[in-house]
């Protein structure tokens, strides 16, 4: 198998990204050898990676960086970067090569101290590989001040450094950033292709692969958690029951306590997983006694870890309440469909009788101001505001239509 396998429907990106590994090839050889680089290089230092949600960005990034780092010896008579076995090719997908820096967040934002020490990386040189590869996936969530640093980094590369950065679009990336990096856009993944995968790769039963494919509309990652994880299908079952329980104030009002308990509830058990063991790794780390006291001077970097957890928290929470209000879309989606008589596939086919009652019960107008209130809850939560407080203010408006 080679780096691009899991690049899902992408067949362009994939030969714009194969095209700039071989020249990136030939331009670290005529480099060492102290030959002049060949002209029409496709290859380039910064690159940004846009596409809805569930495109393969990231996965499109990740097998950029194996594929300059191969090290397979079929290179050396014409074969194609990435091919998927050699060490430079399977650590850089694993995560653990020396030059390949993937940075995600579980955090609301990125900010200035984190992105000074990613500035700080790239002005090195390769330890073990070709270039020294940064895989940035959530660009979008640099701050004003996080974004100006990296600025600098991208205006003035270190000679064997790569950026490979990755947003939902162009917008969500400072202008003088995005203007000094090659573009690549992936569209959403069919959901045949989608499908496929989760079989082949996944081993997943046909049936449950495409009707999670189907349900989330070509979204490869949701799809693999709606086939593989029985609480993921029990969630998003209950939020399609949603449009047929405010049918008065009351139905609104606990519909929406509900999908914020949900919320709360993910957010929980993120919080049960991963904050414990880390208390515990920092106390360890910082040389805690036996009984849990705490050494001297360490009562910052305590708070430093506290305040952390809580970002993330409310992080998993916003998380959880945007796949909910993506899964209510879907649903509206599918009555606009049926109301207009279009003949396009429906996403959420195990929900027939709803989509049928409410179809039957309203008018395309209707359903269309309710996809606005949805939209509507989602930039309000984006704003900052009270999560029951935008939720209640959507169930209020799906009720009056």
């Amino acid at each position: 198998m080679s780096v691009w396998d899991d690049l899902v429907g992408q067949d362009r990106v994939q030969e714009q990204l194969s095209a700039a590994a071989r020249d990136a090839d030939v331009l670290v050889t005529a480099t060492a050898q102290g030959e002049p680089v060949p002209p029409g290089s496709k290859m380039t230092h910064a690159w940004l990676f846009t596409g809805p949600p569930g495109s393969g960005r990231s996965t499109a990034a990740r097998a950029f960086a194996a594929a300059l780092q191969c090290t397979s010896p079929d290179r050396a008579m014409g074969g194609a970067p990435g091919c998927g076995f050699c060490d430079g090719c399977h650590t850089s997908l694993v995560g653990t090569h020396a030059d390949v820096e993937v940075i995600r967040t579980d955090l609301l934002s990125i900010g200035v101290k984190e992105t000074r020490e990613l500035v700080r990386r790239a002005q090195l040189s390769p330890a073990v590989g070709r270039w020294q590869v940064i895989v940035l996936e959530d660009a979008d969530r640099l701050t004003e001040g996080a974004g100006n640093v990296l600025l600098k980094a991208v205006e003035e590369p270190a000679p064997r450094t790569v950026w490979l950065l990755c947003a939902p679009s162009l917008e969500d990336v400072l202008p003088t950033i995005r203007s000094r990096c090659r573009h690549l856009t992936l569209g959403t993944p069919p959901v045949e292709a989608v499908a496929d995968v989760l079989i082949r790769r996944d081993g997943i039963d046909p049936e449950r692969a495409h009707a999670a494919a189907r349900a989330t509309q070509g979204h490869i990652g949701r799809a693999r958690r709606l086939a593989t994880d029985e609480r993921a299908r029990a969630r998003r079952a209950a939020v399609l029951k949603v449009p047929l329980r405010v049918a008065d104030v009351g139905g609104c009002l606990k519909a929406a306590q509900e999908l914020i308990d949900t919320a709360a509830e993910d957010a929980k058990q993120v919080a049960e997983e991963v904050d414990v063991k880390e208390t515990e790794e920092m106390k360890a780390a910082l040389g805690a006694a036996a009984g849990g006291r705490m050494p001297r001077g360490t009562a910052g970097v305590m708070k430093e870890l506290e305040d952390k957890q809580k970002r993330r928290k409310t992080r998993t929470q916003r998380d959880s309440l945007d796949l909910a209000l993506s899964d209510l879309t879907a649903f509206y989606r599918d009555v606009l469909a049926l109301q207009m008589g279009s003949r396009i596939a429906l996403a959420n086919t195990d929900a027939q009788d709803a989509l049928d009652r409410i179809a039957e019960s309203s008018a395309p107008a209707q359903t269309l101001r309710r996809i606005e209130a949805v939209i509507a809850c989602r930039r309000a939560l984006d704003r900052n505001v009270a999560p029951l407080l935008a939720v209640e203010a959507m169930t209020m408006a799906l009720r009056a239509g």
